[in-house]
């Protein structure tokens, strides 16, 4: 990693790990930009058991994210499965906690974007990435979204929206990502990292 080089921040939560799938993509899509790096972060999962803790680091997958991580970038592409039409409470619990970083604009004028994968077809996809979206407008970032230039949200059968990336992974969390989520997934990471460098240059 550069130290130079612009960082997106790609925060998720994934408990089967559709979720995590798509952070990957847009990851890749990220890291196509020349001079910006991707950073992947997760959130450990909340308890309704007052006394049941996690380890400071997960067993696998990404590190968990600090509010450090939103300081050190010039983006955030933000990820949860769907949870009832809303982001999973471990997400929520996370922006719960960030109003240091809201009094103090921390990310201001930085670009984001939203994505999240569901067990059901129409299983909240849309209104889980709103949800999502507002935190983040109150914290002052400007949402991107994926424009109807992309033809796959013409044609695709499976997941995607002009709200961010999707995945419809089957009750059983088994369905594979399909070409069209995958091409929207690295899309989104690119058009992340092309604006947060537009941003930056303009500064």
């Amino acid at each position: 990693m550069n130290q130079t080089n612009l960082i997106i921040l790609i925060l998720y939560y994934s408990r089967h790990g559709a979720t995590r799938k798509l952070a990957e993509l847009i990851a890749q899509g990220v890291e196509s930009m020349p001079g910006v790096d991707a950073r992947l972060r997760t959130v450990p999962a909340v308890s309704t058991v007052t006394e049941a803790t996690a380890a400071a680091i997960p067993d696998g997958g990404a590190p968990y994210v600090e509010y450090a991580d939103l300081a050190e970038c010039a983006g955030l592409a933000l990820g949860s499965p769907t949870r009832f039409g809303n982001m999973a409470a471990a997400m929520k619990y996370f922006w719960d906690g960030s109003s240091t970083d809201w009094l103090a604009g921390t990310l201001a004028g930085k670009p984001a974007a939203v994505f999240t994968s569901t067990g059901s077809l129409h299983g909240g996809q849309e209104s889980t990435l709103l949800t999502m979206m507002v935190p983040l407008l109150h914290h002052g970032m400007m949402v991107l979204g994926l424009p109807y230039t992309r033809p796959e949200l013409m044609t695709t059968s499976s997941g995607g929206s002009p709200y961010g990336p999707t995945h419809w992974s089957g009750i059983d969390g088994d369905k594979p990502i399909s070409e069209d989520e995958k091409r929207l997934a690295v899309e989104m990471g690119r058009r992340l990292a092309d604006t947060a460098t537009r941003l930056r240059g303009a500064r």
